[in-house]
Parts: C-alpha cells; sequence; structure tokens
C-alpha cells in the first residue's frame, strides 16, 4: 500500500483535473490525468481494499505509461464500508463512469472510449460497471464501457457474505444476487481482460476463471490472463511499468 501512494503521489505532475465531483448526491471526486489537446479514451480506475480501505491516492500509478499511449486514467473515489453499503458503492462508481460519458469531453475524456479496469473488491465494482440492468437509470447507453480489465477480482459475492468480510460488508441474499457480476451478466458486451496472479488464493483464481466462462458463453470476448510471479497485492503494480505483461494487454485492449 505505501508503493501504490507513492508510486501515485509520482504521477501528479501528470494530472489535469483534480477533486472533480462526479456526484452531487455523496459529493464523491475523480482525478483526471494525461489528457492532451484532442479528447483521448479513458481508464478508468476503481481502487480495491475489501471495500473499505484505500483511496484514489492510492490508485494514479499507471497515468504515465497509459499518457505515454495516448491514453488518459480517471481514478475513482468511492464512500467506504461500513459507512455506506456497497449497493450504495456500486451506484456510486456506475455514477462516476455515467459522469465521464456526459461530461467527459469537457475534461480532454473522449466519452465514446470509456475503458474500466480495478483489483480484488476494485475488480468486483468493475464487473458492477459491466453488468446489465442499471444503464436506463442512469441515462446512458448499454454500451457506455468499450472494454474492461478486472484484475483479481469478485464476481460473486455468496462466499465473501460467508468470510470474515461480512462484519463490514453485512450482505443479505438479495444483495448477493443483485450485486454479483457473475450472476448480471449484460445484454450487451464488450472485450475484456479477466487478469490474476499466479500467487493468488485458490478461490480468487476459481472466481476469475468462472466469470471469464460466463462472459465468453454470453458471446462476448474476454482473455483469461495469469500473471507469473506476482501476488494478490502486487500484481497491480505492474500496471507502472511500460515492459509488463498486464500493461501491454492493457494498451492493446484500449488501442486494439
Amino acid at each position: 500500500m505505501r508503493n501504490y501512494r507513492s508510486r501515485s503521489d509520482e504521477m501528479r505532475g501528470l494530472a489535469t483535473h483534480l477533486d472533480v465531483v462526479y456526484d452531487p448526491e455523496s459529493g464523491q471526486t475523480i482525478d483526471i490525468y494525461g489528457t492532451g489537446s484532442e479528447p483521448r479514451p479513458v481508464f478508468v480506475f476503481i481502487h480495491g481494499g475489501y471495500w473499505r480501505m484505500l483511496s484514489k491516492h492510492d490508485s494514479a500509478f499507471m497515468a504515465g505509461m497509459l499518457a505515454s499511449h495516448g491514453i488518459a486514467t480517471a481514478v475513482v473515489d468511492y464512500r467506504l464500508a461500513p459507512e455506506v453499503t456497497l449497493e450504495e458503492i456500486v451506484r456510486e462508481v456506475r455514477a462516476a463512469v455515467s459522469f465521464l460519458w456526459k461530461n467527459g469531453r469537457a475534461y480532454g475524456i473522449d466519452p465514446d472510449r470509456i475503458y474500466v479496469g480495478g483489483s480484488s473488491a476494485g475488480g468486483h465494482l468493475t464487473g458492477a460497471v459491466l453488468a446489465g440492468g442499471w444503464h436506463d437509470a442512469f441515462g446512458v447507453p448499454e454500451d457506455i464501457v468499450k472494454g474492461a480489465m478486472p484484475i483479481s477480482g469478485l464476481f460473486h459475492l455468496a462466499p465473501i457474505a460467508k468470510s470474515f468480510v461480512q462484519d463490514w460488508i453485512r450482505l443479505d441474499d438479495g444483495m448477493v444476487e443483485r450485486l454479483s457480476p457473475a450472476a448480471n451478466i449484460p445484454r450487451v458486451g464488450c472485450p475484456i481482460v479477466v487478469a490474476y496472479a499466479d500467487a493468488e488464493p485458490a478461490g480468487f483464481k476459481r472466481q476469475s476463471t468462472e466469470y471469464d466462462r460466463l462472459w465468453r458463453a454470453a458471446g462476448f470476448p474476454s482473455q483469461l490472463v495469469e500473471i507469473a510471479g506476482r501476488n494478490h497485492f502486487d500484481v497491480l503494480l505492474d500496471l507502472a511499468s511500460e515492459d509488463s505483461e498486464l500493461s501491454q494487454l492493457l494498451v492493446r485492449l484500449i488501442k486494439g
């Protein structure tokens, strides 16, 4: 986590818009990095931390790598559990993506080239943005996201509701069903890269493998990737490196 913060601090010189309020209801904000003279594609990064820790200030370390390829980065803050429910957290990250689609051009972002990613709980929230059934309420198209990279994600919440995380996330059966990306595969999909570290706990590997299977079974493109020599916590830092497999996969996803 210290590495997340220190490497993110190094990116501050690339920040073009800080503390942009995306949701007046919650007052939550995004930071935007690496925009240029023309609207750029954007990678919207949603941090993890079991929905109860970390912030956008720990989450910008990929901005330099992406900026070198002409890609902007938007880093999302959301309120944390147990202050708010997981349903509210999901609403907030969907509101952030919706804000960028509606207002992105004013911040140097091409609203037709929005890509989303996150790690661990952020992988779950990436899946919640990919899920179907929420777009009409936010006034956005079903194809708002053009590609995604969930990393070491949580795609079905039933095991989480039986774990120590339940102490602060407090899921009931209805929430498990509504908020599990694996149970809400959309009608309109996009290409995704589902990544995890080779030293992950087995449950994370199973969840990523199953989400990849469900995505492909729905007829949407998915690539399942195991990142060698990494664990659940350090795999994400590969996005700071130009030469890493994870970075190359993300750039390829965004630039085609």
